[in-house]
């Protein structure tokens, strides 16, 4: 049976708010009780008091005083204090006091002073006042009383009024915390986008070093730390273009060399595929160190892309097939992309036995687009994909019997992020790996924003 989890949101910002919401609820609720115990308990037995108070004085009085001047004595009650007293009756229409906490604490601690008989009412007769019944001869128990306090006497303050104020201070507070938690994530916001834009070879603009001193102190390192590695990045690029460049010329010579040297043709065979090794490594050293950056973006068909490679490797005696859906149109760096297939294509051909068919692959999603390139050579475990992806790194088992750089998947990790996309090394089930890079699927038509139904096959197949 799976277990049901809490919606609870993964920002900060709304973590953060509703844990502060959650705490002004928790001190609320604490304060409801303090208020329930210090304030309404101590308050509710002083009313009972008094209003127990005036029924004793009152019952006194009217004892003591003689028949004949009771009627002045409930005159000067009623102009004075405001206070009636009237007889109980059978048929008297009464509304009972409300069903408040503090109401019916009243109630009873006035049943614990005047006895268990005693009645307490909101109205009488339509005339609205605190009601409590008594008795004012305690050997005439029948002779039962009502005695009329004015009700602000005891009804307690106005309550909607104090909820409305609390209401509105935790409403102001609410904002306050809103407002407090935006102000830190929105810096961190802005340094997870530039984060982002450094993993993807690019340098941010910097960012605004104000607010707090800890957040302006990460903002100023963050700058330093990015200038730093563009430094740093710019660096290497310039020595490595300029170590590659200067050993072409002297491998130039070495292939004159070879060539005049009059040795035999398997040994001039044998070193020129050493230089040409030799070569291809300088080129990657070079195709790493040039910046993509330069080259602008353009509408550019990846179909039509891949045919032209395919075309380019069945010349040279390569078996390569194209499988192409819904033919798009992107807005892409086009020798990047070449250059990346072209790195992929060359791993598949150098790591596969001979004669093995290589496969390009184009995908169109909704928001994706996958070019595949699918090769049944010995394949990647699992554990080693993304180191494969570091600069000058190999794999020490099936795939390490073949001199290389250990530039290919970096470059090609490189554009694919320099795209704002991916490259996974997938397994293929056939056997094999599958090389893919996934890029955004904003499909570009003539028309505009469109995504193309008809369909293209294109197959083209050499062999050597």
């Amino acid at each position: 049976m799976p277990r049901l989890r809490f919606p609870w949101p993964r920002t900060l910002l709304w973590r953060t708010f509703l844990l502060i919401v959650l705490l002004m609820g928790l001190s609320l609720f604490a304060w409801f009780q303090i208020y329930q115990q210090f304030a309404i308990k101590p308050r509710t037995h002083q009313t009972a008091q008094m209003v127990y108070s005036i029924v004793n004085l009152t019952r006194a009085a009217l004892l003591a005083s003689d028949a004949t001047q009771r009627t002045a004595l409930l005159q000067d009650l009623i102009h004075m204090e405001g206070i009636r007293v009237y007889p109980a009756e059978s048929t008297d229409q009464i509304v009972a006091a409300n069903e408040s906490a503090f109401m019916r604490g009243l109630a009873d601690e006035l049943r614990l002073r005047l006895g268990p008989s005693t009645i307490t009412a909101s109205s009488l007769e339509g005339q609205t006042g605190f009601y409590v019944s008594f008795i004012l001869d305690p050997y005439a128990p029948d002779d039962r009383y009502w005695l009329m306090i004015p009700a602000e006497r005891v009804a307690r303050g106005d309550v909607v009024g104090w909820i409305g104020w609390g209401l509105a201070v935790a409403l102001l507070s609410m904002i306050g915390a809103y407002l407090l938690v935006f102000g830190i994530t929105r810096p961190l916001k802005a340094l997870e986008q530039a984060a982002r834009s450094v993993g993807r070879g690019e340098l941010p603009p910097p960012l605004p070093e104000k607010g707090s001193r800890e957040m302006a102190a990460v903002a100023n390192a963050f700058n330093q730390m990015s200038r730093d590695l563009n430094q740093l990045e710019s660096d290497r690029a310039l020595i490595l273009a300029g170590v590659s460049h200067d050993l072409r010329t002297p491998l130039s010579r070495l292939r004159l060399g070879i060539e005049m040297s009059g040795a035999s043709a398997a040994d001039i065979a044998a070193m020129s595929t050493d230089i040409d090794d030799m070569d291809r490594v300088i080129k990657q050293f070079l195709d790493f160190a040039r910046d993509a950056h330069s080259e602008s973006s353009e509408p550019c068909e990846p179909g039509a892309l891949l045919d032209e490679l395919a075309e380019r490797y069945a010349r040279r005696g390569a078996r390569i097939s194209v499988s192409r859906h819904t033919s798009v149109t992107l807005n892409l760096r086009p020798q990047s992309i070449r250059r990346a297939v072209t790195n992929l294509i060359d791993n598949a051909l150098r790591y596969c036995p001979p004669d093995t068919p290589i496969e390009l692959r184009l995908d169109v999603q909704a928001t994706q687009i996958f070019i595949d390139v699918v090769d049944q050579g010995p394949g990647i475990p699992a554990d080693a994909v993304e180191r494969l992806k570091r600069p000058f790194t190999r794999l020490e088992s099936a795939r390490s019997n073949v001199q290389g750089s250990g530039l290919g998947l970096a470059i090609v990790e490189r554009i694919a992020r320099l795209h704002e996309g991916a490259l996974d090394l997938l397994p293929n089930p056939a056997g094999g790996l599958i090389a893919r890079i996934q890029l955004p699927g904003k499909l570009r038509h003539k028309a505009g924003l469109v995504r193309n139904p008809l369909t293209e096959q294109s197959t083209i197949i050499a062999r050597s």
